[in-house]
């Protein structure tokens, strides 16, 4: 039944298909010529209530087969990604300005250069080669140089899309993102350059007390051991750091000038002591340095304290011992009580440096991560050791100072890479920032990762792994390891490194205050305008008071291994936003997003984010969400208190260009099948208060929508604008309220029109915007409709029926919605059942599993009725449709309900007075009203006769077992009641009156009616001929379906939780609009919980990925 489309078909998006409107895809919903033909040809039999969907709906039956055998096929499939933008621009000659005028090299590239090698390289990289190994080394600078250099992409297009004024990062973000991450994430940048400073100074105190100028340390280490000796470097660092850190202070207020002037020095610094390390390396492979490192064992000792590498000596005397025995004897004579280890192992000595062609680069491959405390032992020397030794003289071994393991290493190490900003910083004095920003930053990281990728594996594969893990060179006589590497003196590295460290704690001082003046006079944060002021210069002393303030706290820590992470999740978090702005100015192209480097893409800017994000955790989960937490209280407090700012910023001007665009493409097409969910108006109505009279139906839309989609809650007044405003804005917050109480987002929407039938259909038309228009409605079925004074309630509903399926607009119709669950209920179990008698598109499949997701229905399980014909193979349809539920992916028990012929089926019969009671209390109160209107009638009337209940009897013909009395005449002909006793009820509209009556056997005789009495009277019945031939017949059968499906389905699904039925068509005539609304009355009733669905003309489900 279920063909592929192929181009000259209905897929291709022609007025009768109903797919999902892409013209490639063949679906197996859509509806071919030859399941039109067949649907027509089905003679309806059990679904008359269902005959005006045949021509566009297909019965399941005849379609499920197709449906679970169908296999798709490589189908091409359209690309929705974003491209990047590379519309040519116009380029303009820019007027000549009396600025500086820098290129590339001086510009951006050296200051880039000067920027990122740091402290870190000098002092802890061969450590960390040691500790981690070359290859976790590796892929630690691999992550860490991939993340800026991402985010160097992301930042020249940023900064090429425009001057980029003073506080660089700062002013990119916040004028892409909005003042408030832009003061939040501006404030993280001047966190982190401000403990860079802290880092930087701390960096030089170490190389001055450690490797320059040990005798000048406050706090004697000498003797000390363990926590003491820590206790008094940590001291020594603090006392120090703060005195550099005011002598620094001091010369950044007197004048930047001349920091700016020392700056090409310390940068020679840097260059110079790099060139000193590779050229090192270059003479390893030709002479190795000789720094012989001594071993007990295979224990390194630190070599101060002895003199020669060896227990005893041979003299001409005899025997004598060294200084290394005093160390562990207690007595320098030969009987002396020595350390049992020192006793049972041997002396030896290795060289430091065994030179890049040795081959121990084999050796330092993995890692070798330590304890606090632990031994730095030699791999691959025997050692004897007793079970029970102890270790002892512990102050003469090299030992670990800190625990070591693979996140703290990517926390040490990141730091080194930063300082990718220092050339947008400049870019109003130079000659093409849009040229050189971009070049020089991008070829800056290039050098310093390859610097850094090199130096990884050159280190390991020049020198010995305990050197490499000594982090301060105590066994190397207390020289800088990379120290012993360069050529031609290691004091090249230690006063370049010194010198450098210095240098970009300067620097530091005078940017970090500048972006905290930058940030105070934007005024986005009041409590810090105050540090807007400065000098008459215009240099910022406040600003510089408060970093040096802060950068104190960075110097009491007093471990550069402690603050180097801090200042990595500043770093990190500055440099992840800088991606989000790209990204989203990319994604969503405003109209000022004009960027001159073309080189960049969404996805690598969404890259560099995750990888700022990644390493932030990497590095440490408790900083990272210190971090997060100073940003968000910022970002909170900013919006809170901050002072408005309209810099036509991402965030504000993206929201609107956002949901243009968003609507315009909307237009362009209906979403795919995939795509597709209920976008749902919700009609409610109100009271002369104006409060919605079915507060559970926002409960429901609630349970379907989940916060997601398209929302309208609507409601319809009856009068004029202008009288009518007032109520109007009452039940707007009256439907506000409502909405905020049960959970829903959405908009709501009042509409004010002459009549209740012209409001609500306006509101069905007009609700929406654009493409985002609601494509589904949800009204309540109309209560009491039978006892309404007025019957334009149920004609409204009827018409409304009709204008949704002219609009091709799905219906969701509850019954009885006060007994639906609030939000606040659970069903710990329960079933929703589905009766899927027609294929609506695939919607009565999809609202079970949209209704599971909510916390209220999630435990109830699913099940699927399908009602099979005579001629269907019910086994094979149940597999089939088995089958189709796998592709769906669905979770649902499956049953096939077969529905056997009437001639066949006796049980109808069988229980005759139930089946006159059904009858009787659908028709009652329509009779009543029409005896009162038409009190003088002439009645015809054909009895059923029966046996027993429980005994069947022969039935020769339908039309002996329910007859119809069709009224033909005028509106003002007579009509009559078909039983004497019904009372009450709606008054039946329409020149065509139907009704319906069933007689039952009362003591063994008919029941006569007085104009059946008498033989004339059974001879007027035939004389009407003309009047029988003109009977709906038609309405008969719909009776008949919604009786038997009625019994099938509360047979079934009295005790389910839900029940969602297709929901038949009105007919065309609305001469029987009052039978349509019996009809699903009978079809309904005895069930608790009906959900009526309707589909809306496509499908909404697929089998596809």
């Amino acid at each position: 039944m279920l063909n592929n489309l192929t181009d000259t078909e209905e897929g291709d998006g022609g007025p009768n298909s109903q797919g999902d409107a892409n013209p490639k895809e063949s679906s197996p919903f859509i509806n071919s010529s030859d399941a039109t033909e067949k649907s027509q040809k089905y003679d309806g039999k059990h679904m008359a209530l269902f005959e005006e969907e045949m021509e566009t709906s297909p019965m399941v039956s005849t379609m499920i087969s197709s449906l679970a055998n169908y296999s798709s096929l490589p189908q091409g499939s359209k690309e929705h990604e974003e491209e990047a933008d590379n519309e040519e621009e116009d380029k303009k000659k820019k007027k000549p300005v009396k600025a500086p005028q820098l290129g590339t090299l001086m510009g951006v590239y050296l200051p880039c250069i000067q920027n990122i090698f740091g402290v870190i390289l000098f002092l802890r990289m061969t450590w960390m080669v040691g500790i981690g190994g070359v290859i976790g080394s590796f892929i630690i600078v691999f992550m860490c140089c991939s993340t800026t250099m991402l985010t160097a992409i992301s930042m020249s297009a940023i900064a090429t899309n425009g001057v980029v004024p003073a506080g660089g990062s700062y002013y990119m973000i916040s004028r892409s993102l909005g003042p408030e991450f832009g003061g939040a994430v501006g404030i993280c940048f001047y966190l982190g350059t401000t403990f860079a400073g802290a880092m930087y100074i701390l960096g030089s105190i170490e190389l001055l007390l450690v490797y320059i100028l040990p005798q000048a340390a406050i706090f004697k280490m000498e003797g000390l051991e363990g926590a003491e000796a820590e206790a008094a470097m940590l001291n020594n660092m603090r006392v120090y750091g703060t005195i550099v850190l005011s002598f620094m202070a001091t010369v950044v207020f007197v004048g930047v000038k001349y920091v700016n002037k020392l700056a090409l020095l310390f940068l020679a610094c840097v260059i110079l002591s790099i060139l000193a390390v590779y050229a090192g390396v270059i003479k390893t492979a030709i002479e190795p340095p000789d720094f012989p490192v001594c071993l007990l064992g295979n224990r390194p000792l630190i070599s101060k304290g002895f003199d020669v590498c060896a227990k005893t000596l041979e003299s001409g005397n005899g025997t004598v011992t060294t200084k290394l025995w005093s160390v562990f004897c207690d007595s320098p004579f030969l009987n002396a009580t020595c350390d049992e280890y020192f006793v049972n192992n041997n002396v030896s000595f290795i060289q430091g440096i065994p030179g890049v062609m040795s081959g121990i680069l084999k050796e330092n491959l993995f890692g070798n991560y330590l304890e606090k405390g632990d031994l730095v032992a030699k791999k691959g020397i025997a050692t004897v050791e007793g079970p029970d030794d102890t270790l002892t003289n512990s102050n003469r071994y090299v030992l670990a100072d800190i625990t070591s393991f693979f996140t703290l290493l990517v926390g040490i190490y990141f730091p080194s890479v930063t300082g990718i900003m220092a050339g947008s910083n400049r870019s109003g004095d130079l000659r093409d920032a849009q040229k050189s920003i971009p070049i020089g930053t991008i070829m800056a990281i290039t050098t310093t990762s390859i610097v850094y990728m090199s130096a990884v594996i050159l280190f390991g594969a020049c020198i010995e792994g305990v050197v490499l893990r000594d982090k301060f060179g105590e066994g190397v006589n207390g020289n800088l390891v990379i120290g012993t590497l360069a050529w031609p003196s290691p004091w090249v590295i230690v006063i370049g490194s010194f010198f450098s460290t210095c240098g970009a704690g300067l620097q530091s001082l005078t940017g970090a205050p500048r972006l905290m003046q930058a940030i105070s006079r934007d005024g986005v944060v009041p409590i810090l305008r105050v540090f807007g002021h400065g000098k008459a210069n215009g240099e910022p002393t406040w600003a510089l008071l408060l970093t040096a303030g802060i950068c104190e706290i960075g110097i009491l820590i007093a471990s550069l291994d402690a603050v180097a992470p801090i200042l990595s999740m500043f770093f990190l978090m500055c440099y992840m936003f800088v991606n989000l702005a790209c990204a989203l100015q990319t994604l969503l192209r405003t109209p000022n997003w004009r960027p001159r480097f073309n080189y960049y893409h969404w996805a690598l800017s969404f890259l560099g984010m995750s990888l700022c994000l990644s390493l932030m955790f990497i590095c440490s989960w408790f900083y990272a969400i210190v971090a997060m937490v100073i940003a968000g209280s910022i970002y909170k407090y900013i919006e809170f208190r901050g002072a408005e700012k309209e810099w036509g910023d991402g965030i504000r001007g993206i929201s609107l260009s956002a949901a243009r665009y968003a609507l315009m493409r909307l237009e362009e097409g209906p979403p795919h099948t995939k795509n597709w969910r209920p976008q749902l108006l919700v009609l409610v109505s109100t009271d002369v208060e104006q409060n919605v009279e079915q507060p559970r139906l926002l409960s429901l839309t609630n349970q379907l929508k989940a916060g997601k989609g398209l929302t309208i809650v609507g409601t319809a007044l009856a009068g004029t604008y202008l009288e009518n405003h007032p109520q109007a804005q009452r039940a707007e917050q009256s439907l506000r309220k409502l909405m905020e109480t049960e959970k829903v987002k959405g908009f709501c929407q009042v509409t004010i029109s002459s009549n209740m039938r012209d409001a609500t259909s306006h509101l069905l038309q007009a609700s929406g915007l654009g493409g985002l228009m609601h494509n589904t409605v949800l009204v309540s079925w109309p209560r009491n409709w039978k006892q309404a004074d007025d019957l334009q309630t149920w004609r409204d509903f009827i018409e409304l029926v009709r204008e949704t399926t002219a609009a091709h607009l799905a219906l969701l119709v509850p019954k009885n919605i006060a007994a639906f669950p609030s939000n606040g209920e659970r069903f710990s179990e329960g079933h929703i059942d589905v009766w899927w008698i027609v294929h609506d598109g695939g919607m009565l499949m999809l609202l079970p599993f949209l209704l599971r997701q909510h916390k209220v229905w999630r435990k109830c399980k699913m099940r699927i009725f399908t009602v099979a014909q005579m001629d269907d193979n019910s086994i094979q349809m149940k597999k089939d449709l088995t089958t189709f539920l796998y592709h769906l992916r669905i979770d649902a028990e499956v049953e096939v309900v077969e529905m056997v012929s009437l001639s066949t089926d006796t049980s109808v019969f069988i229980q005759p007075f139930v089946f006159l009671s059904q009858i009787q209390s659908i028709t009652d109160s329509s009779r009543g009203s029409i005896r009162r209107k038409n009190p003088a009638v002439v009645t015809t009337q054909l009895s059923v006769t029966e046996e027993q209940p429980g005994v069947s009897s022969k039935v020769e013909k339908p039309e002996e077992e329910v007859q119809l009395i069709h009224d033909s005449t005028s509106p003002t002909s007579p009509a009559t009641p078909l039983t004497p006793a019904s009372e009450g009820g709606a008054q039946t509209p329409g020149s065509a009156q139907v009704q319906m009556t069933w007689t039952e056997k009362a003591d063994g005789e008919p029941a006569k009616p007085p104009g059946a009495s008498t033989p004339q009277g059974i001879k007027d019945i035939f004389n009407m001929k003309p009047e029988w031939e003109n009977l709906n017949q038609s309405n008969v059968r719909r009776m008949h379906t919604a009786l038997r499906l009625n019994g099938v389905i509360v047979k079934k699904s009295s005790e389910a939780k839900l029940v969602l039925l297709n929901m038949p068509g009105p007919p065309n005539n609305r001469s029987g609009d009052e039978n349509y609304m019996e009809f699903l009355e009978v079809l309904t009733e005895g069930l608790n919980r009906v959900l009526l669905v309707r589909g809306g003309g496509r499908e909404v489900i697929t089998i596809y990925s």
